[in-house]
């Protein structure tokens, strides 16, 4: 197995498991709606679910149709993933890292929504002024986490570029 699949593997299996783990600790735990204050002010657990996607959007939606979009665009981004990982021939071990995270959290999501028909969420940050951020889960910074690293590792190609005198690869 190359180094790329190790280290994809590893990022997409911890990911992963962390949070299959934690959303089944607080559905075990937590009824629905309740809180436990951790960091007075800054953070707490909460369990609350949300059929919509990122900030609740399609949550209002008819069930079939949310279902079809939310799984149907879930599997799209997982063989572009994966198309992205195979082509990637790079022996660095930033952008496979990022990827299974980014794929970890998919998954995470998708899981809940066959299980359940929505996302748990459980994570929620108080920021200034008293507004909360909205309630997310290990599966969405998994998410987060391996974007910032596909944009960081962009950063970093285009420094390397600038610093060098190699010609842009593209067609010809």
């Amino acid at each position: 197995m190359t180094l790329k699949y190790r280290f994809f593997g590893l990022a997409f299996l911890i990911g992963l498991i962390l949070d299959q783990a934690t959303k089944r600790s607080i559905v075990e735990r937590f009824y629905y709606a309740e809180r436990l204050e951790v960091i007075p002010g800054l953070f707490d657990l909460t369990h609350v679910r949300n059929p919509g996607g990122a900030f609740s959007f399609f949550a209002d939606g008819p069930l079939e149709w949310r279902m079809a979009f939310f799984v149907g665009a879930t599997l799209l981004a997982l063989v572009l993933l994966t198309i992205f990982l195979v082509r990637h021939e790079g022996q660095d071990r930033l952008i496979p890292l990022a990827l299974g995270l980014v794929m970890a959290g998919a998954v995470g999501n998708l899981i809940d929504r066959i299980a359940y028909g929505e996302v748990i969420d459980f994570l929620e940050v108080h920021l200034w002024g008293g507004y909360t951020w909205p309630t997310f889960n290990v599966a969405d910074s998994a998410i987060v986490l391996g974007v910032g690293l596909l944009i960081f590792d962009v950063f970093l190609a285009e420094r390397h570029l600038a610093n060098t005198d190699e010609p842009l690869a593209g067609p010809g």
